[in-house]
């Protein structure tokens, strides 16, 4: 079976990750940011390892993954190395992980209608952001009725919705968060500095309206990720 460096078709690639299984898989495979055994994808998902390698194998040919044979992480082992699966460059062609384009046209819209005299522009867009968070973090706090949030539960009620937003939240230790996707790419290359520092506001204000006071969001930029990192307060 050839491996692709780029989907051919995109629409065939986006049709692979229509199937729940696939795209969790994929999402995992992103995520590792290494060579992926089948092994390791089936386990991420609960499946057997050879249904696992016929959706992986669906991938490679949709030109979403590439295959080679190797040692996962780089270690070298004695013995036939095993089949590892790492991403293609289809994400920027792809937009995947999902792009919400409408939450940010939705928040410069709302900063735009509400806008205060005394406010700049930038100041508005980064309070509707804020607003935004903070109302969802408020919902939220009001569904769970959690009574006290210490840093480990409250990064991981943030990595939930940070999930549901696109930002692919990664689990760096159980109380420090990083961000892998800013879901307003490309607009984020136009206006750096104001999609940053929506994206933080944003995050801060959920955490407040949650009740998270154990944990802040800091920025701390990455090339191609997202600026934003939390962290347990005060560290």
């Amino acid at each position: 079976m050839a491996d692709h460096d780029s989907p051919s078709d995109p629409i065939e690639s986006i049709g692979a990750l229509a199937e729940d299984l696939r795209r969790r898989m994929f999402a995992f495979i992103r995520r590792a940011r290494r060579p992926v055994t089948r092994d390791e994808a089936a386990a991420s998902v609960g499946i057997s390892r050879k249904l696992a390698a016929f959706h992986l194998d669906k991938l490679v040919d949709a030109g979403l993954l590439r295959a080679h044979y190797g040692a996962p992480g780089g270690l070298r082992k004695v013995g036939r190395q095993p089949k590892v699966y790492e991403p293609t460059d289809a994400r920027i062609r792809l937009s995947i992980p999902d792009s919400r384009h409408e939450l940010l046209a939705d928040l410069l819209l709302t900063a735009v209608v509400t806008q205060r005299d005394e406010e700049t522009a930038e100041q508005a867009a980064l309070r509707a952001a804020h607003e935004r968070g903070r109302d969802l973090g408020e919902h939220q706090h009001a569904t769970l009725r959690p009574r006290r949030l210490g840093a480990e539960r409250g990064v991981t009620l943030c990595e939930r919705m940070l999930e549901d937003h696109g930002f692919e939240p990664v689990r760096e230790s159980p109380t420090r968060l990083t961000l892998h996707n800013c879901p307003f790419q490309p607009q984020a290359a136009k206006a750096p500095d104001l999609v940053c520092g929506m994206n933080h506001a944003f995050v801060t204000g959920y955490l407040q309206g949650l009740g998270a006071t154990a944990v802040q969001a800091v920025l701390a930029p990455r090339p191609g990720e997202c600026c934003v990192e939390l962290r347990q307060a005060g560290t």
